[in-house]
């Protein structure tokens, strides 16, 4: 799908996406479609296909079968082309550590073929936007978890992508570092760069994503904004009842019929419903008698939850 200017809206496009290792399949036949201008996200959980297909997006991983095009090119065909124009953000850091932070973005800058000049130019740029104007002559050993992080998106950026890649661009960072990168990617958006992003933080989508898919063991199980998904596959609200556990069983007996759904986890129940405040008053009436009550509203975990349980999987 083309605009009126005739600049290509669609980004990514997959139809029937397929990766194998071997005789395990773990992307299983997706579709999806990632629009210019949007922050796209990837819900899942470990081993559920999103690292696969982030791969194979960034051109780095070929497609075992079904219809890929990024930039509206193919990357089997034509991977150094689409890798020029994106940019990378791994889950782990891989800046090199033997150089200075202003150094790491020069150095980059070159791989890309900028001119030693531009290369300067572009690195200071990228100092002040990742808030490391003052750490620029030191060494990358010596910042902070979050800074490192920052540096790492800074040099992604390098090249001027139009397609930025995220993997769980925010994992381990305490939470003023995490709402720091949130500002720095909202930002890019509003610059007009494209996002892509894996991540397990479910607020972080919330805060980052306008549409999402959720995987789950190499499947798309569900696609839409963050609220859509909510409505579509939660409630309003979810009370949490906290009892002794001897009265979980009388109590979800209880209540058993005053929510959507429940779920009754070894601390707590949960009730969802539209109002909690209803669900409560009533569950007293029947001779409930919580620790303690919650009443919040419904959140894309309580959707991620649902959607790909609450087992661990290894």
């Amino acid at each position: 799908m083309c605009d009126d200017s005739g600049v290509e809206d669609v980004l990514v496009r997959a139809k029937g996406l397929v990766k194998r290792f071997g005789e395990f399949e773990a992307v299983r036949g997706i579709d999806l479609e990632v629009r210019r201008g949007e922050a796209f996200g990837f819900l899942g959980p470990n081993g559920a296909g999103k690292s696969s297909t982030m791969r194979m997006i960034a051109s780095t991983s070929p497609r075992s079968g079904g219809s890929l095009t990024v930039l509206g090119m193919d990357p089997d065909k034509e991977g150094p082309r689409i890798r020029a124009r994106l940019g990378v953000v791994p889950q782990q850091d891989n800046l090199d550590l033997e150089l200075t932070v202003r150094q790491n973005l020069q150095v980059y800058g070159r791989y890309f073929g900028l001119s030693r000049a531009t290369a300067r130019a572009r690195a200071e740029e990228l100092l002040d936007f990742a808030q490391l104007a003052d750490r620029a002559d030191a060494e990358v050993e010596s910042l902070s978890g979050g800074m490192k992080r920052r540096l790492t998106i800074a040099r992604s950026l390098v090249n001027d992508p139009e397609l930025l890649l995220l993997d769980e661009p925010t994992t381990g960072l305490d939470p003023q570092a995490r709402h720091l990168l949130w500002d720095k990617l909202f930002r890019l958006k509003s610059q007009g760069v494209t996002l892509l992003i894996t991540t397990h933080y479910m607020d972080e989508a919330e805060q980052l994503c306008d549409r999402l898919v959720v995987m789950d063991g190499g499947r798309i199980v569900a696609e839409g904004s963050p609220a859509d998904l909510i409505a579509r596959y939660s409630t309003r609200e979810v009370l949490e009842l906290r009892l002794p556990r001897e009265e979980h069983e009388r109590a979800a007996a209880a209540v058993t019929d005053l929510g959507k759904r429940i779920e009754v986890l070894p601390d707590r129940i949960l009730v969802y419903a539209d109002s909690g405040e209803v669900v409560l008053e009533a569950a007293r009436a029947r001779g409930v008698r919580p620790l303690s009550s919650l009443v919040r509203r419904s959140t894309l975990e309580d959707v991620f939850l649902r959607l790909t349980g609450r087992s661990l999987i290894e």
